[in-house]
């Protein structure tokens, strides 16, 4: 399977005047615009697209994860959110995993069926039509164009046929295989070959005509139960029916003018907000230039303290407190910044438990001024590969991120959510009392604990360079993750960054992976940008009367694009 993907084309951002849409898979972006197009808004595109999505790239994302979903209203200015993560199964407990021998030194694989938690994403899709959604609309009809993709088939295109491959082999390493539905006579689908998945078809129909009971309950319901205890997991029918979203306040931190909003815990958009905080503290961060050493090393630093918070106090807040307002204060990144200094790297930053992952983000704004920003994922690519009898889509093993440290804030336990990787953001201006925020941008990068660092690289790349949304996705990033072999933090620098910052931040003591190169670029994330107007632009005056003009971005990381009309 070779590994080279030459980044050779070019593109520019794509600008509309009514709706757009921003996806990994360009077939995805076609149905979700022609959501639009029928007098849906972006919340019915935005479902409309996770559906197609987990027709298109299901060793990515499906119906057997979870999704989450921020949603601004263009009439009122609110952004309400949606978590829609499941928890793990009742039965599931430390003791339970203790009794099985297993260990925080020796946990069961992480496609072991005792990580599967319930799949959130089909009662997240349901809610997020119902609550945000235009009702002009049905169900079925929003789900229409993905029921078309699966019982016709679609070309597989590049990128996913790589990860397809590559998620398949990882299943086979462990001693797993995955499922039928998912595989062409026994082998994953090679780029350029249609693929159908009628069982999927199937599901999804199902759903769009009679709700989250579809789901949860009855034929699917008890064909995930079965594979599962099949395979030695633990989940039963109560653990599926009592499922439910939480519809949630987001949460907030404002820089330069503008303000990222996130989705609260159990997911990880605190890190984005931790981090920008501590990056604040530090005025010349612009003035070495993109991607310079001194701009890599602060960024560096202050994800390893942002990180490092994260995983000492991000938790299922149903199950433990987290202290939100004291890690948000302006005060507490002022204290966490001094601990950096320019010349050298800091001594051991203590971390977490840290996993990969596969995922998809996708965002949409419509006519009305409605922003949506959603991700899905199955977590590691295909999840734990069991795919429940004759309904297509494979179960997800978010489970694996829990800790089996007994009293740690991410400790196993029954009916618990898993500190959560996959976060969606939206970016207002800064909020006056008396005015509602105007949303300035949906985006996000996927990639696990790339995500916050993803979010804040792309941010920075337009409010600090004055890039535009695909310019933003372009230019290299940098990805920091903690190797717990070595026990050392590894700064991975992409094809495009200098080699003279390279040997610099060795200098300053970091362990640094130059140059990423080809497939392996995935580790960066593959992000979407839509923004309102062009406010990123440096060189231009801004008027108080908010542009119209849609400009997006799709991360050439990916298959993807944006489209709008």
């Amino acid at each position: 399977m070779s590994t080279d993907l030459p980044f050779s084309s070019r593109r520019s951002p794509v600008l509309c005047l009514h709706g757009c849409v921003a996806s990994s898979q360009p077939l995805a972006s076609v149905v979700g615009l022609d959501i639009l197009k029928r007098g849906g808004n972006a919340a019915d595109a935005a479902v409309a697209i996770a559906a197609a999505l987990a027709v298109t790239e299901p060793c990515s994302t499906g119906l057997g994860g979870d999704a989450f979903c921020l949603f601004y209203n263009g009439n009122t200015g609110e952004i309400r959110g949606i978590n829609g993560s499941g928890h793990s199964p009742r039965a599931l407990t430390l003791d339970f995993l203790e009794g099985l021998g297993y260990s925080a030194e020796a946990p069961p694989s992480v496609f072991d069926a005792l990580n599967v938690t319930v799949p959130g994403a089909p009662a997240c899709w349901c809610d997020t039509v119902q609550l945000f959604g235009s009702q002009k609309l049905s169900m079925q009809e929003v789900l229409s164009g993905a029921v078309d993709l699966a019982e016709e088939g679609f070309p597989v295109v590049e990128v996913t046929a790589y990860h397809w491959t590559k998620w398949v082999a990882a299943l086979g390493e462990s001693g797993k295989e995955l499922g039928g539905d998912l595989l062409i006579g026994g082998d994953s689908p090679k780029h350029g070959q249609v693929f159908k998945n009628t069982a999927m078809a199937q599901t999804i129909k199902e759903l769009g005509e009679r709700g989250k009971p579809a789901f949860y309950q009855g034929r699917v319901a008890q064909a995930i139960v079965d594979v599962i205890n099949q395979n030695g997991g633990v989940m039963t029918l109560e653990d599926l029916s009592s499922h439910g979203s939480e519809v949630v306040s987001p949460i907030s931190t404002e820089y330069k003018g503008v303000r990222l909003w996130e989705l609260p815990p159990n997911g990880q958009g605190l890190v984005a907000l931790l981090l920008l905080n501590i990056l604040e503290n530090f005025p010349q961060l612009k003035a070495g230039g993109h991607n310079s050493s001194d701009y890599i090393h602060v960024f560096v630093e202050a994800v390893r303290l942002a990180q490092t918070d994260a995983f000492r106090y991000l938790g299922d807040p149903t199950h433990v407190t987290v202290p939100l307002e004291s890690l948000l204060a302006k005060s507490h990144s002022q204290e966490r910044a001094q601990h950096i200094s320019m010349d050298r790297v800091m001594e051991r930053v203590e971390p977490g438990l840290l996993t990969g992952s596969d995922t998809v983000y996708f965002c949409v704004i419509d006519s009305q001024g409605n922003g949506c920003s959603f991700v899905n994922s199955t977590y590691m690519g295909f999840g734990s590969g069991l795919v429940p009898k004759d309904c297509g889509f494979s179960l997800q093993n978010r489970g694996a991120n829990f800790s089996l440290q007994r009293g740690h804030i991410n400790c196993v336990a029954g009916g618990k959510r898993p500190y959560h990787t996959i976060i969606p953001a939206l970016l207002t201006d800064s909020l006056t009392s008396s005015e509602k925020p105007q949303l300035l941008a949906a985006l996000g990068v996927m990639g696990a604990f790339m995500q916050p660092q993803g979010h804040i690289q792309v941010l920075l790349n337009m409010v600090e360079f004055g890039m535009n949304p695909q310019q933003a996705l372009d230019a290299p990033r940098v990805f920091v993750q903690y190797d717990d072999k070595t026990d050392q933090w590894l700064v991975n620098l992409e094809e495009g960054i200098d080699q003279e910052v390279a040997v610099e931040l060795r200098r300053r003591g970091h362990r640094v992976n130059w140059p990423v190169t080809g497939h392996e670029r995935a580790q960066f994330g593959r992000g979407q940008i839509i923004t309102v107007g062009d406010w990123w632009n440096h060189s231009i005056t801004q008027t108080n009367s908010p542009s119209r003009v849609l400009w997006a971005g799709s991360d050439p990381r990916a298959d993807g694009c944006a489209q709008g009309y």
